[in-house]
């Protein structure tokens, strides 16, 4: 069957999101997502760090090793997220492959580690993090860039090729 006769690309009058509304939902998600799988991760010690890492520079109390702190790192990674997205989204939306999106969640691997390192009095520099912490985060960073950048990618070049459809309908 044709793509243009199946049921689910039938416009049925209604608009199509925005690629900023769905770069948006995508980075939060994204960044809750990925996070979530890190704090699973820490749980059963395929890494040392804590999710709640992002808090140290900001807060101060045990609070933040509960429940209440680790839900609201996972909110704040969310919003991170979307910043790393609207980034994705200006400098590489119309990149198509997969590889591009693994090295961009690799670039900001390295940011974070080695840039951003002195922000976070917590974060041990990468050389002495353990071996298992590496790969895991390198894992979860790349994972995160791959999510956020293919699907970005994607729903970009979906909206071109409906936009030329369109165009040659009308």
């Amino acid at each position: 069957m044709e793509k243009e006769n199946l049921e689910q690309n039938k416009n049925k009058g209604s608009k199509p999101m925005s690629l900023w509304v769905i770069t948006l939902s995508t980075g939060f998600i994204g960044g809750v997502f990925w996070s979530l799988i890190g704090f699973f991760c820490h749980t059963f010690h395929f890494t040392e760090l804590k999710p709640t890492l992002i808090l140290e520079p900001w807060t101060v109390g045990d609070w933040k090793q509960g429940w209440f702190g680790i839900l609201l790192s996972l909110l704040i990674m969310g919003i991170l997220g979307m910043l790393a997205a609207f980034i994705y989204y200006f400098l590489l939306r119309k990149q198509s492959s997969i590889w591009v999106s693994a090295f961009y969640g690799l670039i900001l691997f390295l940011i974070v580690f080695f840039l951003l390192n002195p922000l976070f009095p917590g974060l041990k520099p990468v050389t002495e993090l353990k071996r298992d912490t590496i790969i895991t985060t390198v894992c979860l960073y790349v994972l995160f860039g791959v999510f956020v950048g293919y699907s970005i990618s994607y729903e970009y070049q979906e909206q071109q090729y409906l936009r030329e459809k369109e165009e040659k309908q009308g």
